[in-house]
């Protein structure tokens, strides 16, 4: 096959951390090429575009005071804003995008630009938000004012951060194309606004109740039907602490290794998979990069990475057919 006829991936590192409670992520996007990400995606037939670490913006213009309970407004404000140009224009490349984080408040701009690189294709973007947390605050109702917790809600266009992107197009989703999967801790008034906006939620007793194959493949049939395309955010500390403990905001109680691995391999199986943020990896608070494996493992998986070969609806995307992935 010639190299023109791969199919590519881009990793860009997002190294930011002040989104957070705990200082840590910023070295996320370093553990994960150590651990191996760039190496088991070429492996599996790739062609992998590593564009580094993105720089920590500069200070930009006075635009009047940041809102209230919005911790680091105006550095995370820069962030997202080259985030959003850079993710607008890897997607528009061509390229499958990852973007390694950093802190969850990254997937304001990696997702606002992935959305409109797709709203100007005529397609829908869907977000599957695989995380412990809803992270549907709002200034109005967080309770530590942490920004990485108001990255769902700001992508579905709840008001708060209106002029975080300044004269950069915010391409809004619609609440109807978030997914909360694995989700086992929530804000009261947070949870309030995930009812109203009728957000579908999995969170961990339905996972319990159905299994993760039932609710994922819920989630393929209604992005398949409207011709969507998917963006998996997959926060590591979904998974349980004690497969994942590399993580600052640990919740018991989250998802085994084994059911991450089938929720990724149903995903690759779809071939709706056009983007992806890993975040919230801190190696400071991890055991000897256990949580770095587990989550490039899990990148694996989503990339077509499996035991036996099997017959599957994806089959046309492997590399070695002449194909290429998506449409």
């Amino acid at each position: 096959m010639s190299e023109a006829a791969q199919p590519r991936i881009a990793l860009l590192g997002v190294p930011i951390e002040i989104g957070a409670s705990q200082l840590g992520t910023l070295m996320g996007p370093d553990a994960l090429r150590t651990a191996g990400i760039g190496r088991i995606l070429d492996q599996l037939g790739f062609a992998v575009e590593d564009h580094g670490n993105m720089a920590k913006p500069g200070p930009g213009p006075a635009e009047g005071p940041p809102p209230a309970n919005a911790k680091y407004y105006d550095t995370i404000k820069g962030w997202i804003r080259a985030l959003s140009e850079r993710s607008y224009a890897l997607a528009r490349s061509g390229a499958i995008p990852i973007f390694m984080g950093g802190d969850h408040s990254l997937s304001m701009g990696s997702v606002n630009g992935v959305a409109r690189h797709w709203q100007e294709q005529g397609r829908p973007l869907f977000v599957l938000w695989v995380d412990a947390h809803a992270d549907y605050n709002t200034p109005q109702t967080t309770e530590t004012g942490n920004m990485h917790g108001m990255s769902a809600a700001f992508l579905c266009g709840e008001g708060g951060l209106d002029d975080l992107l300044g004269g950069a197009p915010r391409a809004s989703i619609g609440p109807d194309q978030l997914d909360l999967f694995g989700i086992r801790s929530i804000d009261p008034e947070e949870k309030k606004l995930v009812f109203e906006r009728c957000v579908a939620i999995a969170d961990m007793r339905a996972i319990d109740e159905f299994g993760v194959g039932v609710l994922i493949r819920k989630v393929i049939e209604r992005v398949r039907a409207r011709n969507g395309v998917l963006h998996v955010s997959f926060d590591v500390d979904f998974l349980d602490p004690t497969v994942a403990p590399g993580v600052g905001t640990t919740v018991p109680g989250g998802a085994t290794y084994r059911e991450a691995h089938l929720i990724m391999e149903l995903l690759h199986d779809s071939g709706l998979v056009r983007s992806v943020d890993v975040v919230e990896l801190n190696p400071f608070l991890d055991e000897r990069g256990r949580t770095a494996r587990v989550a490039v493992e899990l990148i694996g998986s989503l990339f077509g990475l499996q035991i036996t070969d099997r017959r599957t609806p994806s089959n046309a995307m492997l590399p070695g057919n002449g194909s290429t992935p998506g449409g």
